[in-house]
Order: structure tokens, then sequence, then C-alpha cells
């Protein structure tokens, strides 16, 4: 199985909604050009900032044919999985390996706190439903409240053959390095998960991020892993720095309101999010919003 094209930025895309509460399909289009020409690698539909919790199935079709039709083959368009059904995740990645998914992305169960064994279940039946198709997991302790274990990634990469990578928003990077290092023999890729650490990420081998920032701050994030790979490791550092206190100014605003906003600061309108009335208001956080954003020359 062909994985050389799981690498960079990739961005989970965020999504635009209409008054009704159904996709935004030109805004949708829009901003899948706009991350593409902002020198992203790859596009998650339904990631965290991509609202899968809020989006019916129905319509995460919709939306994943929409984004496969604009990438038009640019970039991998990957699909974003999150419920704590293993039937339903099946049924999911099934859908996206027939409507155009270059691969998906598992969460782990939320709520649920499952054994090592039932995860290795769990992750190996939803790979085992689209064999042809790569497989990312997911890990997000900070949402769901329990880690994935180096020891469970260490199984599933080296037993799941089209397991391939993974995603890892621990924040810890003594785990993310385990998780390359236990799994380099066979190439499996691990992306870094939270924006602030993407140049330590690629330190420790990571393949690149999945990077939030990247729907409103494309050129900025992207300069991190393109300065990196080109081997001006200070120029690389010294971007991660400029970014970080735009991302570290999001984290007071409600999730993944922050996001949306700092985009309309950009003259980038992704409508309101699922549940409108979470808009941040004006002041101190909105403020630092704008602040931080000036200072990094991106308003």
């Amino acid at each position: 199985m062909n994985t050389d094209f799981i690498k960079g930025v990739v961005v989970p895309i965020l999504t635009p909604v209409d008054a009704e509460e159904r996709i935004d399909e030109a805004r949708l289009r829009d901003q899948v050009d706009y991350v593409i020409d902002g020198g992203v690698s790859g596009i998650l539909a339904f990631g965290s900032n991509g609202e899968f919790y809020m989006v019916e199935e129905d319509e995460m079709e919709r939306g994943l044919k929409i984004m496969a039709d604009q990438a038009a083959g640019r970039v991998p368009v990957y699909f974003g999985i999150g419920a704590i059904s293993t039937k339903k995740c099946c049924r999911l990645a099934r859908m996206a390996a027939a409507n155009g998914a270059d691969g998906v992305s598992v969460l782990q169960p939320m709520f649920l706190k499952p054994t090592r064994e039932e995860l290795f279940r769990h992750f190996k039946a939803i790979a085992d439903s689209v064999p042809h198709t790569p497989m990312l997991l997911y890990n997000n302790p900070g949402r769901v409240g329990y880690t994935l274990t180096a020891d469970l990634i260490d199984d599933l990469a080296h037993q799941v053959d089209n397991i391939v990578g993974m995603k890892d928003t621990s924040g810890d990077i003594t785990l993310t390095s385990e998780f390359i290092r236990r799994t380099r023999d066979i190439d499996f890729k691990v992306f870094g998960g939270k924006d602030t650490l993407l140049y330590a990420s690629l330190c420790h081998g990571a393949v690149g991020g999945v990077c939030t920032a990247a729907n409103f701050m494309p050129e900025l994030i992207t300069d991190i892993y393109n300065k990196f790979v080109a081997g001006d490791l200070q120029g690389s550092l010294e971007a991660q720095f400029k970014l970080n206190p735009v991302r570290l100014a999001m984290d007071p605003a409600s999730f993944p309101v922050a996001a949306k906003d700092m985009a309309l600061l950009r003259g980038r309108d992704m409508g309101a999010p699922y549940r409108p009335n979470l808009l941040t208001p004006e002041g101190p956080v909105k403020e630092g919003f704008r602040r931080t954003m000036r200072a990094a020359g991106l308003i």
C-alpha cells in the first residue's frame, strides 16, 4: 500500500454552514481552494474543527463529495471518524472509501474507557472493513479522557496492514516520540496534533502535523514545515515562534468557535458553528485574537 502521500501539513478543514445548518457548498469549495493555495499537503474532512460531532451522516457524505471534487487530486482528502460504535465507524469508513477519501482517520471512542483488547478489536474491525484504504489512528486524550498507549500503537501498526499512521494530540512530546520510535521500522506515519509543537514533532521524526491554524493562516504554518524539510531549522523554529502566540490566543474561547472567528478576522466568512450561540463575544478574548494576529502580520 502506497503511503508516500501521507505527510506535510494537513488541515482539519472548517465546515461552513448556512442558516439551516446545512453545509454551505460555495463557502466549502472556496475554503478548499484557499487552504490548497496556502500550501497544505492534505485536507481532513470532519476532524475536530470540522464539527464531526454535529454533522448528520448524509451531510458528511455530501460534504466529502464536495471536498473531493473541489480538491480534484491536488492534495489527498482524508475523512475523520469519531463515532463510539464500532458498527457506525465501519459504516462511515466504507462510505468514505466509496466517495473518494484517500484515507480515514479514526478517533478512539469517547465517553467509554475501553480496555486495551477492546480498543485493538475496535480499530482492527474498522481497518478490516476498508482493507484497501489507509487508516490513521487519532489520539486525543484531552477530549476523550484517556490516551492510546505506545504498546497498543506498536501492536496495531505491526499487525494490521492498512493501519499506516496516526495523529497524536496528546501534547506529550515523549509519547509522540515513542509512537515514532517503536514504529520506525515499518515507516508508520506519525503526525503531530498540536500546532504549537509542529517543529518539536518534526524534530522527533513526525512526517508533519494536522493543524487547525492552517484554516486561517496556512502560509505561516506551512512555512514551519517547508523550512524544516529544506534544512532551515532556525527559520522553521522562528516561524513556529511567530505562530504560537496566535494559536495560544484561541485557548480561552469555546472550541471550535475560535478558528471561525479568526478566519473571519482575515476576511474569510465560514458562517456560524452548528451551535451559533457559541460565537465569541466582543471583549478581552477577541481582542487577544486581534492583537496576536496583528503582531504576526496576519491582519
